[in-house]
């Protein structure tokens, strides 16, 4: 990376992502089959989901960005200004600007595995806030993370909007937290988005929407494998399926293979049955109480929390803390 016009530039990524293909390989020869929900946001995919974000039928960023509009002032008092803020999972950094104009922060450190995706909503912010320091690291957040040496001393707020913790099972989510505390460090806050329980009549249709933009963000994903893993799948044999699994209180996003079919990837072969599916994705909805839970199991504190009007989306503001010894 070099500086240019004081941001940080992003390298373009390999011609094959490794972990990538390690993910689908294995993804595709597990049972149940199941690739990682990362890999929907290529290019492509980031952009259907830009799309998603906008549908009727799709109300967490409208709820999100209400919340952020009418509370900043709040968590800006709770936070104090100036911080650093590492947003994890950027993408194009839509609700980004409501709380950068709110805490006048020292840096921004947006995360975004889409390396094209970052370098342009980088570019947008940095026209908007020409002051503003951007360190963007074009990398997966679910990995551990070296923030860069050159950060200003000072406290650290991580970014995680859009319920994006919602995409990993309670176990992951859990490691994930506790990844994000180590990343950011004792005394440092976390703002999150999150996703609250409702009944599967308002939530499937978040998933499936009557436009088909969510089912081509899905199918994208076996484009993508074609394009950059040499594979050979007939995209039209496949089904973007939603289905609300009360079990686990998710959202499933799955592709589901319409007649046999037989492809490869990389050279490797394989099969699947009428009817069988690829997992791609979970959204996993959140309670007041569960949602307080997850975020102590992962080393954080709730210190303030707010919601729309309708209760559909709350964004919770906890403190990264050292565990107090049992009494």
């Amino acid at each position: 990376m070099h500086r240019d016009q004081g941001l940080l530039q992003v390298r373009d990524p390999d011609p094959v992502d490794q972990a990538f293909l390690g993910d689908v390989l294995a993804g595709l020869g597990a049972a149940p089959r199941a690739i990682p929900a990362r890999w929907l946001y290529d290019r492509a995919g980031s952009e259907h989901f830009e799309r998603i974000t906008r549908l009727p039928e799709y109300y967490p960023t409208r709820s999100e960005c209400g919340i952020l509009e009418e509370r900043a002032g709040d968590i800006a008092g709770l936070v104090g200004t100036g911080p650093v803020v590492v947003e994890f999972g950027s993408g194009s950094s839509t609700k980004t600007p409501i709380l950068l104009g709110a805490l006048s922060p020292a840096a921004y450190v947006p995360v975004d595995i889409s390396h094209q995706f970052l370098r342009e909503s980088c570019r947008r912010l940095a026209r908007e806030f020409p002051n503003l320091p951007i360190f963007p690291m074009p990398t997966d957040f679910t990995r551990p993370l070296m923030l860069p040496a050159r950060l200003p001393e000072a406290r650290r707020l991580g970014f995680f909007p859009g319920s994006t913790i919602g995409n990993m099972t309670v176990p992951a989510a859990v490691d994930l937290l506790r990844s994000f505390a180590r990343t950011l460090g004792t005394g440092a806050a976390l703002l999150i988005g999150i996703d609250r329980l409702k009944p599967a009549s308002a939530l499937v249709p978040a998933y499936d929407d009557s436009e088909g933009v969510t089912a081509a963000f899905n199918l994208n994903l076996l484009r993508r494998i074609n394009r950059e893993l040499d594979g050979t799948i007939d995209v039209d044999a496949f089904a973007h399926v939603a289905l609300w699994n009360a079990a686990e209180t998710r959202i499933e996003m799955h592709l589901r293979a319409d007649r046999d079919v037989r492809f490869t990837v990389a050279g490797r072969p394989f099969s699947m049955a009428a009817g069988e599916t690829i997992h791609t994705e979970n959204s996993v909805k959140y309670g007041p109480r569960e949602a307080g839970i997850l975020l102590r199991a992962g080393g954080w504190s709730p210190v303030g929390e707010w919601t729309d009007s309708a209760g559909l989306f709350s964004v919770v503001l906890a403190e990264a803390r050292d565990a107090p010894a049992a009494p």
